[in-house]
């Protein structure tokens, strides 16, 4: 028996219309999607979350250091009221005195091309600062990459 449809009728898949109309639907789906995720924005945030992190370490393996030497800071006078960048040329004596007894290594900031890991006599953590206040608190502080406030804690 053959078939009463028209051959026009017969005849099984998608028009060219119906597939661009489709691509241009996924197109328009993949966009909104991609700017609601914004990756680079999710990247800076991966990173000021490290630089969280390390500013915590520094702090730490510094009142650590301070705790086992009578109060004594490490570095002998490096850490000043002037908040000054850790690196190897202003703070090579406390890199010594608390790598790697009080912090394994020193941190460098996540961005690759602000700081270089070390040994402490060539080390530059890129944007973390110390500074020690009047009443002998210690703040350790870097800069965000989402909204270039200050990322800080005092102890």
């Amino acid at each position: 028996m053959k078939s009463s449809l028209p051959n026009f009728l017969a005849k099984r898949g998608f028009t060219l219309i119906e597939l661009l109309v489709v691509i241009g639907v996924l197109t328009v789906l993949l966009a909104i999607v991609l700017i609601a995720i914004n990756p680079a924005r999710q990247f800076a945030q991966a990173n000021d979350t490290q630089r969280r992190s390390d500013v915590n370490a520094i702090l730490n393996a510094v009142h650590q250091y301070a705790a086992d030497n009578k109060g004594t800071l490490p570095g002998a006078g490096e850490i000043t009221a002037t908040p000054t960048v850790m690196d190897a040329t202003n703070f090579e004596a406390t890199c010594d005195d608390i790598v790697p007894t009080y912090i394994a290594a020193m941190p460098v900031d996540p961005d690759p091309s602000v700081g270089t890991s070390g040994i402490c006599s060539v080390y530059d953590t890129g944007s973390y600062k110390v500074s020690v206040g009047a009443s002998s608190r210690i703040t350790v502080s870097t800069v965000s990459e989402v909204d270039a406030s200050a990322i800080s804690i005092t102890r």
